[in-house]
């Protein structure tokens, strides 16, 4: 109801925007671009310049507005699940969240970089853009892209295994409104108005609810109430936007536990302001200033009221109730010291913190100062405790500063190499150098070889640090952990057909994972656990049939035995068809069966779960020029399946069944 009133509040400040209706460029509109216009989106999350498909030297995938629709997603995480390298599950963490999985690596900590139009989302609490941000809208996106790989070289910590960037609607006047089983609503607004011939002004509003399936014979449900506000514009060289997004997410799983009782409540707040200048022909230059705070208010099960003999209290649960601050600066540069040579550079200050560290808790004792579960100290429900001692540590400063560089010189048509590095020190945590190196190679206008070199960190977390629970201890003697990758790609594109293929090499070094403390695995810890290599096959490719046909696919194949039980094989379909007004596309996701043994003594149960299917479809019809009707479901056949979690005693998180929407989208 809050999200909701939420909304209405919002709503008449941006009806202004709507008044003229914009004959000009817009965003990417759904089922208007052709095949061509598909494979020819470029791609500038990888250099920091703008590139095609063909000669970015970075293993890329790129999804425009209609390709994102097509899919038949409500939530961009569950893009991961068409890019050759990434997978994205339901799991616990706090929260049961979006987890990714990259490249045969499954661990909470955020070794995915997620940004939204370049600013990130990763924080310094949890590491994971999905605590504090686990839903973004498609309705709010115009394109998203993924570097699959290190990106440390232009982005530092988190760009580890990958980056997505998240690029929002700038130039869209839409109305859409759906309705979906399990109580599925919901309600988005884009609005674009040009002020002047030098100021635009813009603004994305995206309501979502659900009450939820039911799990566990009815137990427990998985409901979900989002808001997501984004307003903007620019002014001659001036750019700026604000944003802000709440998401809630109860009962179901958290702290490895489910209950009714259960919740999970975040609330980001984020600003940027951006200058664009022009020095000189060869020389740009852009400053940017950027806020943002997340905030977490969480609560898992731990025991139960009767399985601990309370008689006059209730169930304990306990979580966080945490914020985090950054502000940041940074300045990047272009310079085109002539045709062969140009260079990239930049400078980032940022100031981060963890700013509150209170817990939220049923039991607490006032005169001891702590959480002692006894009848007298139950509190008659979950409250916060602002000021909690045992959490006084996790309340540290990540202040660091950064500088990079980065080459492109042409050698000759075919031939053009990247070169570049970045420095980024951590104030009393630890200092990383990221350098990378890139070869690429058009052999003629169809065929493109690359041979791709780069090392990327990330550095441990306060919640790695310092975390003081009932679940997880901190570890303050955490290193970063750090990956070299070596990528061999082989990119074609021709008028009816794109296709990548990549051998990659990960070595990955002083990893940390979550532990356990003791056979029970009912309490964790983090270490530098290990050093592994990862190799693998990816492949991502796109097929003109005819003018109104096409698919689009991709795959992995590890050669190695992924950590946390990943899948060690994995892929995705997508078949569109065009006929007149109507649009219809099927897809499938396939993953290899997975199998995680456990150690002799170990107080948990072995976990094996078969190779599966999730297929999905969207059907379209463009019934007027300026509105479209659309039916989406995913998980046609509502298969049941679990996937591994490491902090559950049988390993297993039951996965979202079948998701049946209907939206009607209008245009103006």
């Amino acid at each position: 109801m809050k999200n909701l009133s939420a909304l209405i509040k919002v709503t008449p400040l941006l009806i202004p925007f709507a008044v003229v209706a914009e004959p000009e460029a817009t965003d990417s509109d759904i089922y208007q671009l052709s095949f061509e216009e598909l494979l020819n989106v470029n791609v500038s999350i990888a250099t920091k310049t703008d590139e095609t498909r063909a000669s970015v030297p970075s293993s890329i995938t790129v999804f425009n507005s209609e390709q994102i629709h097509s899919l038949g997603v409500d939530n961009v995480y569950d893009l991961m699940n068409f890019v050759p390298g990434f997978q994205s599950t339901r799991g616990d963490w706090v929260g049961a969240v979006p987890k990714e999985h990259t490249r045969g690596v499954y661990l909470d900590t955020g070794h995915v970089l997620v940004m939204i139009d370049g600013q990130r989302l990763n924080e310094s609490s949890f590491g994971k853009a999905s605590v504090y941000t686990p839903y973004i809208p498609i309705e709010i996106i115009n394109k998203v892209e993924f570097i699959r790989g290190p990106g440390s070289a232009l982005y530092g910590s988190n760009a580890f295994l990958g980056v997505m960037n998240i690029i929002t609607k700038k130039r869209s006047n839409q109305l859409s409104v759906g309705y979906g089983e399990h109580g599925n609503a919901q309600a988005a607004l884009n609005l674009s108005r040009q002020v002047s011939d030098e100021t635009r002004l813009y603004a994305n509003v995206a309501f979502n609810k659900r009450s939820g399936d039911s799990y566990f014979g009815g137990a427990v449900k998985d409901p979900l109430e989002s808001l997501f506000v984004v307003f903007g514009g620019s002014h001659q060289a001036l750019t700026w936007q604000i944003r802000f997004n709440r998401t809630q997410l109860d009962e179901f799983l958290n702290l490895s536990r489910y209950s009714p009782k259960n919740e999970h409540k975040s609330e980001n707040y984020a600003a940027t302001l951006e200058y664009h200048w022009q020095a000189t022909e060869q020389l740009e230059l852009t400053h940017k200033l950027s806020f943002i705070e997340h905030n977490i208010e969480s609560a898992g099960l731990i025991v139960t009221a009767a399985e601990i003999g309370i008689m006059e209290g209730g169930d304990f649960l306990v979580g966080p109730a945490w914020q985090s601050r950054d502000l940041t600066y940074n300045l990047d540069g272009g310079y085109k010291q002539n045709d062969r040579l140009q260079w990239n550079f930049g400078v980032e200050l940022s100031k981060e913190e963890q700013s509150k560290a209170g817990v939220r808790t049923s039991y607490y004792d006032q005169s001891a100062g702590d959480i002692i579960i006894y009848n007298h100290t139950y509190l008659g429900g979950i409250q916060t405790i602002s000021d909690y001692a045992p959490f006084y540590p996790l309340r540290q400063d990540f202040d660091s500063y950064a500088g990079y560089v980065q080459a492109k010189y042409r050698f000759s048509e075919q031939l053009s190499v990247f070169a570049g590095a970045r420095y980024d020190e951590v104030k009393d945590i630890d200092d990383k150098l990221s350098p990378r190196l890139a070869f690429v190679y058009g052999y003629d206008e169809v065929n493109t070889f690359k041979l791709q070199y780069g090392e990327s960190f990330r550095t441990p977390v306060s919640n790695e640090l310092n975390s003081n629970d009932d679940v997880t201890s901190g570890n303050p003697n955490l290193t970063s952990e750090y990956v070299k990758t070596t990528e061999l790609v082989w990119h074609y594109q021709d008028e009816s057909k794109q296709f990548d293929v990549v051998l990659f090499d990960n070595e990955l070094e002083d990893f940390i994972n979550l532990v356990p403390v003791n056979n029970e695995q009912a309490e964790f810890t983090f270490d530098n656990t290990f050093e592994t290599s990862m190799q693998g096959l990816e492949i991502n490719s796109n097929f003109n049939l005819n003018d109104s046909t096409w698919i689009q696919g991709a795959y992995t194949q590890l050669f190695d035995e992924p950590l946390n039980g990943s899948f060690k094989k994995f892929a995705a379909l997508a078949f569109t068809h065009k006929v007149n007004d109507f649009e219809i596309t099927f897809n499938a996701i396939w993953r290899d069966k997975t199998q995680v043994p456990v150690f002799e003594g170990a107080d948990i149960e072995p976990f094996s779960q078969d190779s599966y299917y999730l297929l999905g479809a969207t059907f379209a019809w463009q019934w007027r020029e300026d509105a479209v009707l659309q039916i989406k479901v995913e998980n046609l056949t509502d298969k049941k399946y679990d996937v591994f979690d490491p902090r559950m005693t049988d390993g297993r998180v039951p996965q979202e069944g079948r998701n049946l929407r209907l939206q009607i989208k209008k245009s103006f």
